[in-house]
């Protein structure tokens, strides 16, 4: 524990007296002295009653009353005969915070409240009626009277103005006058915000580690620290939170529902204190109680609830929804224990659970009433309904529960906090309580395991068909429980389920939540009771779906045998829906029966299998790319076909980034700069403002100020790689970063092919040629698939490099080469800024898009790469003179892999594979299928590394003389940082919802101050 600078128990031992002299000279304390004030006996509305105001309402205070009053305000205090208690009332202007103000005043005084009688008279006056006695259970006397009295008194009526005002929210009228009493006591007790101020940070966070945490205030952990520092957070979110719903429900707007089964989120504490704007406020409240902010942010583990770029995009878009306003909620699933922990043994990637809630997530609120009923295997029976309609209803041979956990997601610069609502399993009550009483312990704890193991992994491994059953059977789980809770809160507001699209849009993220489609016409038909033909309309009304591939084996396809036996009613309808697509197809395309099996929903062969993105492209409304590149290749592709039935369909939304986390916050020493030359800080909800650097790129004094930042970054890189790998590096060397999913279509190998023939050509110089070296580190970060036999090699592959080169004293300095491992987005936020290059080498035509390229070049990093992905509209952005382009280019690509065999590489690249496979890097036998893939005559180097080896060596040659040239290489980066104003997922939000959601902003009426 670090050291608290606070007063020892002695110090508070020091209790109010309740004589007369005593309360007199009680003052309230200020700042200083609050946290050396004794703890009171709390006051306690121990039996509060509300009553409506109604003529003849018997006195509450016998007379002889000692009556004073200010202006309008009243104080009433006496004593009953009969009574043990002293009864104070009060009559003043109904404002906000009064309540509270009166309460606490109360607890100044050190008398506990027995009861109290909290009443409205008309819309601006409130009399109130306390019955109070002192700290040893008596009455007041007539001395303490008169002091109680005087203090009261003293409460300025318009002491609240200035104060956070709470929104009503809800209505407090009615007819029940009962009713409506109980909702304006309910009010009154909240009607006030939080306190932004250091004392009341200090006490919500001391309140948390007593209350919450149940540890001692005057010893706790950091740990606990950290716990009770994000429950006063969310407490402040909740609020936000609360107002947001409430207004969303009055307004009742059309809504966005995202579903994704990844949301890669991060840690919440930092981002949410910077999101609020309180962040140099809770840092000083901690300094005073004697912790460090930077230091308990470390206490947080990084939410596993995604893996890559796909999660990483929905973390993005739940911000800027936030902060642009938009009704909207996101949906997916509450992994238990994420992908895996990656760690390295031997230079062997291994897999460890990744227990990121083994010590709870203060940031999630379980909802255990909102649950719903997931159903699989069994069978389907027809009937015939009361109106004599045929009908289906699915029998399950298991029922699991979905129990939602709400995620508050903060706005930047507004009052809007949105939802992510994640799902966990849980065993059906129904059928654990049957094994439990039927004595079968081992069936319910089996049921147990069964239920929980759904929402345990994030995609487990689908080599087996356990594998493959368990991906379905969780997102399934994810849009069943999505689907029935989107629905339940539609019929809250209309009971017409034919206007669901004028209030619901859903959109796919991937593949993955594609049984939607199927589900939803089950809700409709069988729950709801619609028929096919107006639950299709409402379908193909409601889904959108971004795809997120180029390549044909990453679309996602289910068998059809598992689909029968998992989910045999969705099975049916989907066998429906491709009849009746097809029915609509041949009228369109004639007798061409190729072209319809190539379109087909179901991909006859063996196994026969369903093509969940052509069901996501046969339901939805829209289909997009996400970036100009990749949603062109799809149109003229792997979609060439459905393009050429709907073209209307098709539309391109590049992806982007929040520039919150991943410049302002992440970077704050150039979020200072950039908002000091560009003259405000509104570029970090308008990133276009960057443009703004171009003028000031040549400045030398920028420059040097500019790369002072770049250099206190890299200090804080090479302190991180000296924490996991124990080695020191040079941070005036060139940081040379790759950190992504690692897959060969990536070409990590690439990279590490051209970082074995530096290492070859440095150990041939002369120390005088070795003078003129400039100096890199090269780091490397990003998990393989648990399966990915190919990419765990490549990881073994990097690691072997690093220890052959690490430990060679010819090279020292000039060439270092690390794996970091388990990486994530925490590690991000330290690499990132502290990018001198980052390569996005990609074979061209394989990259949707990639995000972080976006994330390095706002961030000053420069980008080695291919014309690929997001690549080709950052090159547009920022000049090609800004970037290292290397390759061929994606119309080439298919021409090139038909000639790959006869394709003769440079010899460079023939001597580096051939250095790997006699073992200069040991392992031969770990390498040589590695050598295998690449070679033309044999794996066939798929993903074309020969062809682009010789112009990725010519573009690392022109990094190193851009590097050697400071003052080019500062305006480069500046230029980079200039031309990012595009890649903000703000604007790509803004898109969506102008084209594709078409849903407008709902701020909510602001009433905490600072907020805009």
């Amino acid at each position: 524990m670090q050291g608290m600078r606070i007063a020892s128990p002695a110090a508070f031992s020091h209790k109010l007296p309740s004589s007369a002299a005593s309360i007199a000279s009680a003052q309230v304390a200020n700042a200083d002295t609050l946290r050396t004030q004794s703890r009171h006996p709390p006051a306690r509305l121990a039996s509060v009653q509300c009553q409506a105001q109604r003529g003849g309402r018997a006195q509450a205070i016998a007379a002889p009353a000692n009556v004073e009053s200010e202006s309008s305000l009243k104080v009433s205090i006496s004593n009953r005969d009969k009574e043990n208690w002293t009864a104070i009332k009060i009559e003043a202007e109904n404002q906000p915070g009064l309540l509270t103000k009166i309460t606490s005043t109360l607890r100044d005084l050190n008398l506990q409240v027995q009861k109290a009688e909290v009443n409205t008279v008309g819309n601006k006056l409130v009399a109130d009626t306390f019955y109070v006695v002192t700290a040893s259970g008596k009455k007041l006397s007539n001395a303490e009277i008169a002091v109680a009295k005087q203090r009261l008194l003293g409460l300025p009526t318009a002491v609240f103005q200035d104060k956070a005002i709470r929104p009503v929210g809800v209505e407090l009228g009615g007819e029940d006058k009962d009713e409506a009493a109980r909702m304006e006591l309910i009010h009154r007790l909240k009607d006030l915000y939080l306190r932004n101020d250091v004392v009341a940070v200090q006490e919500s966070i001391i309140n948390h580690v007593e209350y919450t945490i149940g540890r001692s205030r005057y010893k706790f952990e950091s740990f606990e620290a950290y716990h009770a520092v994000a429950h006063s957070v969310r407490d402040r979110l909740i609020e936000s939170w609360n107002d947001t719903e409430q207004h969303f429900q009055k307004v009742n707007p059309k809504r966005v529902y995202y579903l994704s089964m990844e949301f890669l989120m991060g840690r919440s504490l930092l981002n949410s204190l910077y999101n609020l704007d309180v962040k140099n406020l809770y840092g000083e409240a901690l300094r005073q109680l004697g912790y460090d902010l930077e230091t308990l942010k470390e206490e947080e583990r990084d939410a596993a609830l995604g893996n890559g770029g796909l999660g990483r995009l929905a973390a993005c878009f739940l911000d800027s929804m936030a902060t642009l306003n938009y009704p909207a909620w996101g949906y997916g699933m509450r992994y238990q224990y994420g992908m895996f922990r990656q760690t390295l043994e031997n230079g062997f990637q291994h897999e460890q659970p990744d227990y990121w809630l083994n010590f709870s997530n203060p940031w999630e609120i379980e909802r255990v009433s909102t649950k719903y009923d997931i159903k699989f295997y069994g069978h389907v029976e027809q009937y015939t309904d009361s109106q004599g309609r045929g009908r289906f209803t699915w029998v399950p041979g298991e029922r699991v529960e979905a129990v939602a956990y709400d995620n508050p997601i903060p706005g930047y610069g507004t009052g809007n906090t949105i939802n992510l609502r994640l799902w966990a399993g849980k065993p059906s009550a129904e059928f654990d309580l049957q094994s439990f009483n039927t004595g079968d312990y081992v069936a319910a704890i089996l049921a147990k395991q069964r239920a929980e193991t759904i929402s345990s992994v994030l995609y487990p491994d689908d080599r087996t068909y356990q594998g493959k059953e368990l991906r379905l059977k969780q997102q399934h789980f994810m849009v069943s429980a999505t689907l029935q809770d989107i629905v339940r809160r539609f019929k809250e507001h209309e009971t017409d389920l034919e206007k669901l699209p004028e209030k619901v849009t859903l959109q796919l993220n991937d593949t993955h939540p594609t049984i939607g489609v199927a589900e939803l016409m089950r809700i409709l038909m069988d729950d709801e009771g619609l028929g096919w033909t107006k639950s299709w309309a409402i379908v193909t009304s409601v889904f959108a779906f971004t795809n997120h591939t180029v390549l044909p084996e990453a679309l996602e396809k289910w068998p059809v045998s598992l689909m029968e036996r998992l989910l045999p009613r969705h099975m049916q309808i989907i066998y429906q829906i491709n009849f009746l697509y097809l029915e609509d197809l041949k009228k369109r395309v004639g007798d061409d029966w190729s072209r319809i099996s190539r379109m087909s929903i179901i991909e006859e062969g063996d196994p026969k299998q369903v093509r969940m993105a052509y069901l996501a492209l046969v339901a939805s409304h829209t289909v997009n790319g996400v970036a100009a590149i990749h949603s062109d290749l799809i149109k003229t592709t792997i979609f060439k076909d459905f393009h050429g039935i709907w073209p209307e369909k098709f539309q391109n939304k590049t992806n982007g980034v929040t520039q919150r986390r991943w410049l302002a916050f992440c970077n704050p020493g150039l979020r200072a700069l950039i908002s000091e030359v560009v003259g405000s800080e509104a570029w970090i909800t308008d990133l276009t403002q960057l443009k703004q650097l171009e003028k000031h790129a040549d400045d030398a004094g920028l420059q040097e100020r500019w790369m002072a930042v770049k250099h206190d970054n890299k200090k804080r890189l090479a302190a991180l790689v000296k924490k996991l790998t124990g080695a020191t590096v040079s941070t005036d060397a060139l940081f040379d970063i790759q950190v992504k999913r690692i897959h060969e279509y990536k070409r990590q190998l690439l990279n590490m092919l051209s970082v074995i023939h530096r290492y070859e050509r440095i150990k041939k110089m002369s120390p005088e040629e070795r003078q003129h070296v400039v100096p890199r580190v090269v780091i490397v970060g990003g998990k393989a698939a648990p399966g990915y036999d190919m990419a765990k090699r490549i990881i073994k592959l990097v690691s072997a490099i690093g220890d052959v080169v690490n430990g060679d004293p010819d090279v020292g300095d000039l060439l270092k080469v690390f794996f970091l491992p388990d990486y994530n987005v925490s590690l991000a936020e330290t690499i990132i800024p502290a990018s001198d290059l980052s390569q996005h080498i990609s074979t061209a035509g394989t990259e949707a898009s990639g995000t972080s390229n976006m994330k390095f070049a706002m961030n000053g990093g420069l980008i080695i790469g291919t014309l690929d992905g997001a690549n080709v509209e950052i090159a547009e952005e920022i000049g090609h003179d800004n970037m290292f382009i290397f390759g061929v280019e994606a119309h080439e690509v298919p021409h090139l892999r038909e000639q790959r065999r006869e394709y003769r590489p440079d010899p460079r690249f023939n001597k580096v594979v051939e250095l790997l496979r006699q073992g200069r890097f040991g392992w031969t036998d770990i390498f040589a299928p590695i050598c295998e893939a690449i070679d033309g005559q044999y794996g066939g180097d798929y993903y074309l590394l020969a062809n682009d080896f010789a112009s990725y060596l010519d573009a690392q040659d022109r990094v190193d003389a851009a590097f050697k040239d400071k003052q080019r290489w500062a305006r480069m980066s500046i230029l980079s940082t200039a031309g990012s104003g595009k890649f903000s997922s703000d604007r790509t939000i803004a898109d969506y919802a102008r084209d594709i959601w078409r849903i407008e902003p709902v701020k909510i009426p602001v009433h905490r101050p600072g907020v805009n």
